[in-house]
């Protein structure tokens, strides 16, 4: 009997040393799971965390490209304004200004030129804007023109052919230059804004006349 009690207890012993072996276990994994279902809900954290930084910089963009697209669209109808703007002023001109050429593209002295308009009913071209002065309608041609522009009357003193006085410019750097000697201006280069150059009357250029026409 006394070596049966000695057997049940080792193993009682044997049990209980498993069990206690198997509840250590236990209790590491559990520890190990707890900290592995901590790092799972850091990763997420930040997972979630990256997600918003993302879809605010994403909602950022759409504003930007949403931002451009309605610059891009003002921009376009702006273009189009100034495009209609363009070809009005354009045909406009076209209305009210022709080059003067005889069938064998001879040019003619300021004087000449200007009889030239008279007897068409019209007058050389008068200058005072910057649309008619830069307008490729005048710079297509690509000459040296006369203009209704002198000072014949008073040296220094600028007058068009109506009259009136010259009060907007675009000579060239320098000009006017020629004194007594030079009292009629012209456009003397078609690829510049202050394209204007006073010369003698009796040079001969091309020349541009200006006629009133009705709208």
């Amino acid at each position: 009997m006394l070596k049966s009690s000695q057997a049940m207890h080792v193993f009682y012993d044997d049990v209980s040393n498993t069990v206690t072996q198997s509840k250590s276990q236990w209790e590491m994994e559990t520890v190990m799971l707890h900290k592995l279902a901590d790092n799972v809900t850091s990763e997420r954290n930040q997972l979630l965390i990256s997600y918003n930084i993302l879809t605010t910089k994403q909602d950022q963009l759409q504003t930007s490209y949403n931002n451009l697209v309605k610059e891009r669209d003002q921009l376009q109808k702006r273009l189009e304004d100034l495009t209609t703007n363009r070809d009005d002023l354009q045909r406009k001109l076209q209305g009210n200004y022709f080059l003067m050429l005889d069938g064998r593209f001879i040019s003619n002295s300021n004087f000449k030129s200007r009889q030239d308009c008279l007897q068409k009913g019209s007058d050389l071209m008068i200058i005072n804007s910057r649309e008619e002065q830069v307008c490729n309608f005048v710079n297509q041609f690509k000459k040296r023109l006369w203009i209704g522009l002198t000072d014949s009357e008073t040296d220094g003193t600028w007058k068009w052919v109506d009259g009136t006085r010259m009060n907007t410019s675009y000579w060239n750097n320098g000009e006017p230059n020629g004194g007594k000697n030079e009292n009629c201006g012209h456009i003397d280069t078609y690829n510049s804004e202050n394209s204007w150059n006073d010369a003698r009357c009796s040079i001969l250029h091309f020349w541009i006349c200006e006629k009133s026409v009705s709208p």
